[in-house]
């Protein structure tokens, strides 16, 4: 049986739905995987630890509440069908990191980034502005995007206090899962971004997760 082909206002109404559902704390939004922290212990944190992993956590998910956002905007302009569909289901796929970053920004009582909005706009936009242009250069955009989230993971891992190995198996799974995304979307003929583009693409990211760590 054929899929069925979706109108534009409801591949709009689809994406406004996606929107709310990743910005509501709370929301049903359910993984498909189960959150790697769940079979480990909670530790015994001091509060300024409890605070930093929180801090640390809150931009993971806002990095995953950036990633649904280009995802989505790129799998609505993509031009060729079989992209669109490696866009959406990256995004399926993301939705596991951003349902495992809340579960334990909540266990640490923390609250997600207040700028959540501002970044899903954003992002969003700039995925659309992708792959208007071509999808070799929205598929090279995934794989730029996931090497600077690879990088932050890297950074996390490190700052992340040492017992707290609930959270580093989340950073350490969603470290795994970004790497093999970056290399999917250069697989499947994105653009390899040349070095000064992706410098600007690092100083965007820095204030993203500055403001992020401390909203």
């Amino acid at each position: 049986m054929p899929s069925t082909q979706l109108s534009l206002i409801d591949t709009l109404i689809v994406n406004a739905d996606r929107a709310l559902r990743t910005l509501a704390a709370g929301s049903d939004m359910t993984s498909e995987r189960a959150s790697p922290a769940r079979s480990l212990n909670e530790a015994d944190l001091s509060e300024a630890e409890r605070r930093k992993s929180a801090a640390l956590m809150r931009v993971n998910h806002t990095g995953e509440v950036c990633a649904q956002a280009l995802y989505q905007g790129q799998a609505l302009t993509a031009k060729l069908p079989d992209v669109r569909v490696e866009m959406e289901k990256a995004a399926e796929e993301e939705i596991d990191h951003l349902v495992w970053c809340q579960e334990r920004i909540d266990a640490l009582g923390s609250h997600t980034s207040y700028l959540n909005p501002l970044w899903y706009g954003l992002s969003f936009a700039i995925g659309a502005g992708a792959g208007l242009v071509s999808d070799k250069v929205s598929l090279g955009f995934v794989a730029a995007t996931e090497d600077q989230v690879c990088k932050h993971l890297q950074d996390h891992l490190q700052e992340l206090p040492e017992q707290d190995v609930r959270s580093r198996a989340v950073v350490g799974q969603m470290l795994e899962d970004e790497a093999r995304h970056a290399d999917m979307a250069l697989n499947a003929g994105g653009y390899n971004f040349p070095t000064p583009v992706k410098g600007l693409m690092t100083l965007v990211s820095k204030v993203m997760t500055t403001t992020s760590y401390r909203i």
